[in-house]
């Protein structure tokens, strides 16, 4: 997999992250053998296995969730990028698949999974096929955006025209640190972040983490998160550019419409929701749920599907358009293809998925925040705390025609758990754990357990709104069991 990788040090916050994916059916000598489309992956904005860089990009790539890839964090210690996760995962990523097995050209630019300071606009310096390449500070020359779009257009311009292709485009923008090109500075300078029914509320039944937020915010905290989307924006304008110029050059050369693109996200942010200033690691729909938008050979324009569809099943469906079965794989995910064509109906489908995260904290007290003690982090001038140790959770999202609902668990002292109705209350700002019915609550308890513990097919049986669901309390696992004792002590 030819690739362009940052290779600094991580950054610690890592915001919605842009990765691209195209697929065009070539010409010449494959053309004539089936017809294999190229493939080529735009992410920006789906629902996340993680919401967080690292663990969520291992999903993207590996179609596992995170208990199976074991990437917990944005660390080396926490396996991202690692030398372990190297040489177990990384030979059975779908590119790589692709590459081996189907035949693919494959290409990577950007931000690959985190484990280098890969988010900066200037002064960065390139991995270019394995030789470093410095980049400065001059626009014309370094703004990273920008520099992924011309390698881009460099790719499609001398790859060859007798192979598919896959590319796949990760760019920094809207990361942090918000370095909007020069002729976009000025945009959007009235534009404040959305103030939904949860901006700036407390969290009054929800986790401890976020019951600590202050609210209201500080006048200055409001004035952080506005401006920070302002400029989110601002960055973006310059991905506007990347992809209108990647369309036009696939329209010149006569494969557009032979080619699928992918557009999403690693992850989600949130902006003033719950009194937090900005950041993601949440499990709220603000944090985990990411645009989709795909557009390709036999899919009908201007078309919402409301299937249950996770970033682990982009592998899998992309394996599925080169005709490569995940059934060869050991993926977790599920190919979207029958879905995109039409050939799927919601009866058919999954009804739920898994999402997974382990909290980060510090071992000693922040000296600015010395009453929150240690376990914390990524905390604000005002002491108020975005992540910490015990921030760890599962959840189990289920989306069918009779439910709309988030079931999670946190694996604390208390064992704590958030539920919602995400039809009745899209905002979540009700915690229903104690008052859904005891049935509904052990039900989606042994649910969580089985997918926190499945590989491969066993992370697609019927979940619980599913008809085809069979609950058997006899299958409990004794390992977890203290789980549901707990919870259910905690709920009466």
């Amino acid at each position: 997999m030819g690739s362009n990788r940052l290779c600094q040090p991580t950054l610690l916050s890592c915001l919605l992250i842009c990765v691209t994916v195209w697929i065009n059916l070539s010409s010449g000598v494959f053309a004539k053998l089936h017809r294999r489309p190229n493939i080529v992956l735009f992410c920006l904005f789906l629902f996340v296995a993680s919401p967080l860089c690292c663990p969520s990009r291992a999903s993207i790539l590996t179609g596992k969730y995170p208990h199976n890839h074991h990437v917990i964090n944005n660390t080396l210690e926490g396996n991202c990028s690692s030398k372990a996760w190297q040489k177990s995962e990384e030979a059975q990523t779908f590119p790589a698949l692709l590459k081996s097995f189907a035949g693919y050209q494959t290409f990577f630019a950007g931000k690959y999974l985190n484990q280098e300071k890969n988010s900066k606009y200037y002064n960065y310096t390139l991995s270019l096929n394995g030789k470093a390449q410095k980049h400065g500070a001059d626009y014309s020359k370094d703004y990273l955006t920008d520099v992924l779009a011309n390698m881009s257009l460099d790719f499609l311009q001398y790859k060859s025209n007798y192979q598919p292709f896959f590319m796949m485009v990760s760019t920094p923008a809207p990361h942090s640190p918000w370095t909007a090109a020069p002729q976009y500075q000025d945009r959007f300078n009235t534009t404040k972040a959305p103030r939904d029914p949860n901006f700036n509320v407390h969290g009054k039944d929800k986790h401890w983490l976020i019951r600590q937020a202050k609210t209201p915010m500080s006048n200055s905290s409001v004035q952080f998160l506005d401006d920070a989307f302002r400029k989110r924006w601002q960055t973006l304008l310059s991905v506007d550019d990347l992809v209108e110029k990647i369309v036009e050059r696939l329209e010149v050369r006569g494969e557009l419409d032979n080619t699928y693109i992918f557009f999403t996200s690693d992850n989600g942010y949130h902006t003033g929701q719950f009194s937090l200033p900005v950041d993601k690691r949440q499990l709220y729909e603000f944090d985990i749920r990411v645009p989709l938008m795909v557009r390709g050979p036999n899919i009908k324009p201007n078309q919402t599907s409301q299937m249950l569809v996770a970033n682990v099943d982009l592998g899998p469906t992309i394996l599925d358009i080169a005709g490569y079965s995940v059934n060869k794989t050991q993926m977790d995910g599920m190919s979207f293809l029958p879905i995109m064509e039409g050939r799927m109906n919601s009866s058919s489908w999954r009804t739920d998925i898994l999402v997974e995260y382990e909290g980060e904290g510090r071992n000693v007290s922040d000296p600015a925040c010395p009453l929150l003690g240690p376990g914390v982090s990524e905390c604000f001038p005002d002491c108020v705390c975005e992540d910490s140790y015990n921030n760890t959770y599962a959840c189990v999202r289920t989306v069918a025609p009779s439910a709309n609902l988030q079931y999670c668990e946190f694996d604390d002292n208390e064992v704590f758990a958030e539920v919602y109705n995400v039809t009745a209350d899209p905002y979540q700002l009700t915690n229903i754990a104690k008052t859904i019915d005891q049935e509904i609550l052990e039900k989606m308890n042994h649910r969580l357990m089985l997918l926190q513990s499945c590989s491969g097919q066993s992370c697609r049986t019927p979940g619980v709104y599913d008809p085809r669901y069979k609950f058997d309390p006899r299958q409990m696992f004794s390992s977890h069991s203290w789980k549901l004792s707990r919870l259910r002590q905690t709920t009466k």
